[in-house]
């Protein structure tokens, strides 16, 4: 299929994120965004396997073409989520961006072991967030080609 009978679709974006200010920082970023997305979000880490295997309340949950995922998450951690996402067959291409506040070496270093596609430290800085969330969206949005659904 060429670029020109490429049919465009908004972009799936699923963030798993328990602060309701870096949720409300992420929109407000992709408000702007240069490529056509829809952000859902979810607050924990169980919740993130219902919305992927669409259970229950995520039964008609569209599957993300991006996942946002923090680390520190109730319930179940980001590396219990990312370890089930990469090892399961029908999830395992969707790129999965850890955006955390840790800067553990450790945190890294199991992130990148479970096949996180990138890992960033999420600043405390209000304007650097929002910047970081544009190079997300401009990189993964822009540039990459994600894999078909």
């Amino acid at each position: 299929m060429t670029n020109e009978m490429r049919i465009v679709r908004p972009i799936e974006i699923l963030m798993v994120e328990d602060n309701p200010g870096d949720v409300r920082l992420t929109q407000e970023a992709l408000k702007g965004a240069k490529v056509s997305n829809t952000l859902r979000v979810v607050e924990d880490g169980a919740a993130a396997l219902d919305f992927l295997y669409r259970r229950g309340d995520y039964a008609d949950a569209p599957r993300p073409d991006l996942i946002l995922l923090d680390l520190n998450l109730p319930k179940k951690n980001g590396r219990e989520v990312l370890e089930v996402i990469k090892q399961d067959a029908q999830l395992k291409t969707i790129p999965v961006v850890i955006l955390t506040t840790s800067q553990a070496e450790e945190d890294v270093l199991r992130a990148y072991s479970l096949h996180a596609n990138c890992y960033i430290s999420k600043p405390v800085d209000f304007t650097q967030f929002t910047k970081i969330v544009r190079t997300i969206e401009d990189f993964w949005l822009s540039i990459v080609t994600l894999p078909p659904k």
